[in-house]
């Protein structure tokens, strides 16, 4: 564990320099030890794939003060209460919201039912949370159907896209733009307002994708 100036009111905790399930439940049990602890003076906790930033009140801390209190407290051999839920997520695969199924398939040499049964039958960790509130981070995506971003970005990107790039799976948020390929959508809510978090996953969580059929993706609320 190593702990670096992020800028003069943030510092960095440092646990890997790799995407790695063992240094994920570090950052995780660190995140949840320093969340548990509810420390005056700390402002944000923003978890990642190896690191968290930690965002204090200057007036409160000073640099030194509050990393020694940090290495002090984060106890990585002691396992915090694990919280951490199961989502099932309802998933319509047609090629209307799927909009890069058919280019994955040719790509890939799959058919477009095996991309998605490749894709629906893992259980996804939750990494990091960022990009735009409540779009999280999902790994690992089967080698199979693990495709680069596309090199143009797309302008605008439907509300609950379900995606894959690279390694990492996702469900955007709200529409915007982005470069992933979109192999289906979801009228499952990832922003949330009425939530402190803005959403109902966290880092640490588990996602499972369930396909459905139009019918019930419609029935769901959905929209083509």
């Amino acid at each position: 564990m190593k702990i670096k100036v992020a800028s003069v009111d943030s510092l960095i905790i440092y646990f890997g320099d790799k995407i790695d399930k063992d240094i994920a439940k570090k950052v995780k049990n660190a995140y949840l030890c320093v969340k548990k602890l509810n420390l005056d003076g700390i402002i944000e906790i923003v978890p990642s794939y190896t690191s968290i930033l930690i965002t204090y009140d200057i007036f409160t801390y000073d640099y030194e003060t509050i990393k020694i209190k940090l290495e002090e407290l984060i106890n990585l051999d002691e396992t915090q209460e694990d919280n951490s839920k199961l989502i099932i997520i309802d998933v319509y695969y047609g090629t209307e919201v799927g909009l890069d199924l058919q280019s994955m398939s040719e790509k890939t040499g799959l058919s477009i039912e095996q991309i998605i049964k490749i894709h629906s039958e893992k259980t996804y960790d939750v990494y990091a949370i960022g990009f735009l509130p409540g779009f999280g981070y999902l790994a690992s995506v089967d080698e199979r159907i693990a495709l680069p971003r596309l090199s143009t970005p797309r302008k605008s990107i439907p509300k609950g896209s379900v995606a894959i790039a690279n390694t990492q799976t996702a469900v955007y948020p709200q529409a915007s733009p982005g470069g992933w390929n979109i192999v289906g959508r979801t009228a499952f809510d990832f922003f949330d307002k009425s939530l402190e978090t803005l959403s109902p996953i966290s880092v640490g969580d588990r996602v499972k994708f369930n396909p459905i059929s139009k019918e019930q993706f419609l029935k769901q609320g959905g929209v083509l």
